[in-house]
């Protein structure tokens, strides 16, 4: 996909209502962008609750509930999820309308084991269509959760199932996707998890309106095991928390704030201009409670970390009463074990990534607090959560030098072929949106075509912050700017985060199934805006 320079037609006042930095890297392209490479992470712009907001580090960490299958039979095991309106109190004392999976946010989590097939029916009773993606699986096409593949919900009119509406945010002024299987009410979704153990994570993945989507709740935790792993001796039972981080922002009547351009996410997909990179909130949730606190043994701890944030970005440490900083030691990525743990002080995530991570609090004096924070924030943003240290306890867990000896062994020399992406802010259908090699996403279009098994080299380069990920495969990164992978680069991943002015290089192998898969960024108001492409695997 071929670069081209679509932002040159900017007007003075669209750049500067677009943002400085923004509009100067619409304008000018790469060279102006790679100059503010060494601004700080942060694409987007903060909305501002209108409710008063707890102090941090009071309201216990909820841990969602494991979903019980209704059905295991023939080799399969089969669950029931209803989408649909709820309500519920993130903030103390304060009522939040949300749409949510099983009446929770985050949704319940799905526990599974390796190549034991599961099937999860999805039932819609959201007053919109919705689509569910399985970030991170190996996932036949059918089941991927293709944008336009869609759930209506009970008197949905396919007259209304137009994408864009011609809005000048919208996508595709009222194309149809030929290709799309569209179901009323419920729709199966196969999932064969023959893959490694790890965390994935789904959501919803409707053309135009993911990012308004996720922000209202629409978001669960998926976890994959093996007897392998189960063997190495890691935290386990209740020394393995699984945190779902993400930001959001209330309204005065205690609703999630949102600049969507048309609020029933029905007619015209967008937001308002000054959020055209990215919306923050100014309230962190982790398992969806404000700023929560844990308390935790004197023991080591597995933490698997997902940003489920639209578009903020964290580099999280964990600092003690006396400002010490505890040993983030790395185990697993995106898609997995790594080979061998890499400890980090620091571990920056982007929007989709998950890190998986073991914390030793056994040194920390019982009674003290080891608070999570994120050195990229401001302000109340800048607190993620908080460990209190209740007890002194024993602890038979360890972390073994060697955990996995699966992993991918690609070489660039296996690659078939080398393609190049870039990842910008330009012009599209008379107004302003995200591109990958100059075009805004038409699900008609065949991007990229590649062959079951083949091995291929991506190099990405990025404007500003675009973590881009990958559907049904993972990946190695093989360089950053010419130079090494990063530390937190290590292993399987299937988003990597390219920070402004930065390319990357990337390998993997396209193999599990034939059909139509995607590859975009998860800035979810890129996504909305343009920023995806097909990947047809044949």
């Amino acid at each position: 996909m071929r670069e081209h320079d679509e932002g040159r037609g900017l007007t003075r006042r669209r750049m500067l209502g677009i943002g400085g930095a923004l509009g100067l890297m619409a304008a000018t392209g790469l060279s102006a962008s790679a100059a503010l490479a060494r601004r700080p992470s942060i694409t987007g712009a903060e909305l501002r609750s209108a409710v008063p907001l707890p102090p941090p580090f009071q309201v216990p960490l909820p841990i969602p509930a494991v979903l019980k299958p209704v059905g295991t039979s023939g080799g399969t095991d089969r669950y029931e999820i209803t989408q649909r309106e709820a309500s519920a109190e993130i903030l103390p004392g304060v009522k939040t309308p949300l749409w949510t999976y099983e009446g929770t946010f985050p949704g319940p989590t799905i526990e599974s084991r390796r190549g034991r097939p599961i099937t999860v029916s999805h039932r819609n009773t959201l007053p919109v269509p919705t689509v569910v993606h399985l970030h991170g699986g190996r996932t036949p096409a059918a089941s991927d959760g293709y944008p336009t593949d869609l759930v209506l919900p009970e008197g949905w009119h396919d007259a209304t199932m137009q994408m864009g509406h011609g809005s000048e945010h919208g996508m595709q002024g009222g194309m149809q996707d030929p290709r799309a299987v569209v179901t009323k009410v419920t729709r199966d979704y196969t999932f064969p998890l023959d893959q490694r153990p790890t965390l994935l994570w789904y959501h919803d993945h409707r053309m135009d309106y993911t990012a308004p989507a996720i922000w209202r709740g629409l978001a669960g935790l998926h976890i994959i095991r093996d007897d392998a792993e189960d063997d190495l001796g890691l935290p386990s039972g209740p020394r393995e928390l699984p945190l779902m981080i993400a930001d959001r922002a209330f309204a005065a009547d205690g609703s999630l704030a949102y600049p969507s351009l048309d609020p029933t996410l029905r007619e015209r997909p967008g937001v308002r201009e000054p959020y055209l990179a990215g919306v923050l909130g100014d309230v962190i949730l982790v398992n969806g409670a404000p700023w929560p606190v844990h308390e935790v043994d004197a023991a080591r701890y597995r933490l698997r970390i997902l940003n489920a944030s639209n578009a903020r970005h964290y580099e999280l440490e964990a600092v003690t009463d006396d400002g010490r900083r505890l040993d983030l030691v790395q185990i697993g990525a995106d898609q997995g074990l790594l080979a061998a743990p890499v400890t980090h002080r620091l571990l920056p995530m982007a929007p989709a990534e998950r890190y998986d991570v073991v914390v030793d609090f056994s040194g920390v004096p019982v009674g003290s607090l080891v608070k999570v924070v994120n050195q990229l924030g401001s302000g109340r943003t800048r607190d993620v959560m908080a460990f209190r240290v209740a007890r002194k306890a024993t602890d038979g867990s360890r972390v073994p030098r060697a955990l996995s000896t699966d992993l991918p062994s690609w070489r660039r020399e296996d690659a078939v072929r080398v393609r190049e992406f870039s990842f910008r802010a330009g012009r599209m259908h008379g107004g302003y949106g995200w591109l990958i090699g100059g075009l805004p996403f038409d699900p008609t279009r065949a991007d990229v075509t590649v062959g079951l098994g083949d091995v291929e080299v991506w190099r990405l380069v990025a404007d500003v912050h675009h973590p881009v990920h990958l559907h049904l495969v993972g990946f190695r990164v093989l360089s950053r700017g010419g130079g090494p992978p990063l530390p937190h680069d290590a292993g399987l991943k299937d988003t990597i985060s390219l920070r402004p002015g930065e390319s990357a290089e990337i390998i993997t192998r396209f193999d599990g199934y034939r059909g139509r898969y995607l590859f975009h960024c998860h800035n979810a108001e890129h996504e909305d805006m343009g920023m995806m492409a097909n990947l047809e695997i044949i």
